[in-house]
């Protein structure tokens, strides 16, 4: 899941001045490259020698740039590795937000899983074997990786406040945001776990939405009419 992050500007090369009469978007789209270019040659050592052993300095020789060309588009290493991480953190809450009249919190939660699970988005888990096996090896991205389930939490309990009327710490509030993420937490793992036990996709995607109706068929006595929209 690399965060999109804005890439900062390097200062202009010695003995240049900075190009003001160069289009935004071509200026953009050579920023994007630039930094494609960095995560796709970072996701390739990590893969390969773990993600621990790669350096910084074998990324930025990889993708032949400098160390401070690397650090100024992903300021973490684990930047480089998790892809998606402002979308992951917000997927929760941006469900909740953008629910139907008169639809709870859970029948949109339940939903929308549903379709991430059948359009196997890596958002929701499908990482493939060596990209879960990467997470799974390094204690930094397995450490990651749950400060993004915290954080996807948050956002999901200030979601559930303002469709409420509530606080994000009143306890309501905060019992069902976490409901919801354990059962988000859950089936992410379900996913990892099958995947490196070398599970195709489809199969994949056959068990989870399964086990996924069963999961959120837990939490439908207490929040069955929780937040409808």
């Amino acid at each position: 899941m690399g965060i999109d992050r804005e890439a900062k500007a390097g200062a202009p090369g010695s003995g240049h001045r900075a190009d003001h009469t160069e289009p935004v978007g071509l200026r953009e789209s050579k920023k994007r490259e630039t930094r494609q270019l960095i995560s796709d040659h970072a996701t390739r050592l990590f893969i390969e020698q773990g993600f621990e052993r790669t350096t910084i300095a074998e990324i930025a020789a990889a993708a032949r740039v400098a160390k401070k060309t690397v650090t100024n588009y992903f300021p973490r290493k684990e930047d480089l590795a998790l892809d998606h991480q402002g979308e992951f953190i917000a997927s929760l809450a941006d469900t909740v937000a953008s629910r139907d009249s008169g639809e709870s919190a859970l029948s949109a939660l339940c939903r929308a899983f549903e379709t991430a699970v059948a359009a196997q988005d890596p958002v929701c888990g499908f990482a493939g074997p060596e990209f879960s096996r990467m997470i799974a090896d390094s204690p930094t991205l397995s450490v990651c990786l749950r400060g993004l389930h915290d954080q996807r939490e948050e956002a999901l309990a200030d979601a559930l406040a303002e469709a409420t009327g509530s606080t994000p710490d009143d306890i309501t509030t905060r019992t069902a945001a976490t409901l919801f993420g354990a059962v988000h937490r859950t089936l992410f793992r379900r996913i990892q776990d099958l995947t490196l036990a070398g599970r195709t996709n489809p199969e994949i995607a056959g068990i989870v939405a399964e086990e996924a109706a069963r999961a959120f068929d837990v939490l439908e006595p207490a929040l069955a009419d929780y937040a409808v929209a």
